[in-house]
């Protein structure tokens, strides 16, 4: 978002009971959604001109206290910062809260909707990751959102990011929680089997079924009501056995029986599915909360080996390329010769991450950073010349340094004793250092 912040400023009005928001610094450019409880507008900033989502609450609200007590206000600040969930800005000064958002490109709903072909196995294994990751950050930090759905997934390129918290719930509320939560085909069965007595692992289930629908560009269960979704569920994944449907009796008024039923299986209805992907989504739709997979445990799943080994590399790079007392990291000129080998020479214009990928590509050994340094020994006493000081080499077409015929010289405080001596001294004494070179 930027450093930029802007405040919702209530005025009230008696009259009708409510609070009226002002975008200060902020025009409104469209609505671009809309839901049961809020809308959001695509507003842009006064100041840079840069494009904003701002996210309206259509109930009613008296005070600034009680828009400051909003759940999904409560929640947004607790998950903040994270790079998959949306962030929500507020001013600390005056202690008003705005909901205005980084405005992203569509959701995943808008995204596969009137797509032909299904999408790269590459771009749903990032997409599935990113919203694990979401999803174990909100579990760790006490939250279930209660409502995943593609149309609450929003995506900017590469970039996954979980909206609309107005559904959370802690998970250290004691149940029964409200029936009637999260959109019908993504519920999950502990929510539509009993009197609201479910837990956090809802949020895995309706995970699963974002997971199936983004890979087959169809929902999973796509019931009219819930009697339907329990038989779409029963279709695919059959019915459970008589202990899980004693267990969820335990808290239901309702007695229900079920004729037992196989179910076809998800792996029928994508064939094309990789192994992989398929067991994380057996593992995400399991019928038994108890047994379903959690986000911190998926986040570890064969499916995302690939994505964790890349997280891995980047992080030891950082590590390596950073400092521990905050200086800049020394950088790093390349030059290629024969047979791949190279030298490094210190050179602050050039990035050091450009040398460890061209290391990495050519499955080079590492050479250390420093170089030795050069000792000159003229007659007399011993100088050392710091290789800092010395110009640097030219490398031929080769590869290799161009050899160094050893001459001997004289040092120029020493004043020829005869015309032969200074012959000798006019000829071979060393040139004077070049003053440009300090310090490269």
């Amino acid at each position: 978002m930027g450093k930029e912040k802007c405040v919702l400023l209530p005025i009230f009005f008696p009259a009708f009971q409510h609070i009226c928001f002002i975008i200060a610094g902020y025009k409104t450019i469209k609505k671009i959604g809309e839901g049961t409880f809020s809308e959001v507008v695509k507003t842009q900033s006064l100041k840079d001109g840069k494009f904003y989502a701002c996210k309206t609450m259509k109930q009613t609200i008296n005070s600034l206290e009680q828009a400051n007590n909003l759940r999904e206000v409560q929640a947004m600040k607790r998950l903040s910062p994270h790079a998959n969930i949306i962030q929500l800005h507020d001013d600390k000064e005056t202690g008003t809260v705005s909901l205005i958002c980084e405005l992203m490109e569509m959701n995943i709903y808008e995204f596969i909707q009137g797509r032909q072909t299904p999408l790269p196995e590459h771009t749903v294994r990032n997409y599935m990751y990113q919203l694990c990751k979401s999803l174990e950050h909100m579990h760790s930090c006490g939250i279930f959102h209660r409502d995943v759905k593609p149309e609450n997934i929003l995506i900017k390129q590469n970039v996954l990011k979980l909206a609309d918290f107005g559904s959370c719930r802690s998970v250290y509320s004691k149940p029964p929680h409200t029936e009637y939560i999260s959109t019908r085909w993504y519920r999950a069965p502990e929510c539509l089997l009993t009197d609201g007595y479910y837990s956090l692992k809802m949020d895995i289930w309706s995970t699963g079924c974002v997971f199936f629908e983004i890979m087959s560009l169809n929902p999973l269960f796509p019931g009219t009501n819930e009697l339907d979704q329990i038989a779409k569920i029963h279709d695919v994944l059959g019915t459970p056995d008589q202990a899980l449907l004693r267990k969820f009796k335990q808290s239901r008024a309702m007695h229900f029986n079920f004729h037992p039923k196989k179910g076809t299986g998800i792996s029928r209805l994508i064939p094309n599915c990789p192994a992989p992907a398929l067991s994380l989504l057996y593992q995400m739709l399991a019928y038994d909360p108890d047994e379903r997979i959690s986000a911190e445990t998926a986040l570890r799943h064969t499916y995302f080996r690939e994505i964790r080994l890349a997280e891995k590399k980047a992080e030891t790079l950082h590590r390596v390329s950073g400092t521990v007392d905050g200086t800049p990291p020394v950088q790093f000129r390349v030059i290629w010769g024969e047979m791949s080998k190279a030298r490094l020479v210190l050179s602050p214009q050039h990035n050091s991450k450009h040398v460890a990928d061209a290391l990495m590509r050519r499955n080079i050994p590492h050479y250390p950073a420093e170089l030795p340094k050069l000792n000159v020994v003229l007659p007399g006493p011993q100088i050392t010349f710091p290789v800092s000081t010395m110009p640097a080499f030219s490398v031929t077409q080769r590869g290799t340094l161009p050899a160094i015929t050893s001459k001997k010289c004289q040092s120029q405080l020493a004043k020829p004793r005869d015309e032969s001596h200074q012959a000798v001294f006019k000829t071979y004494h060393m040139p004077p250092l070049d003053r440009k070179h300090e310090g490269y």
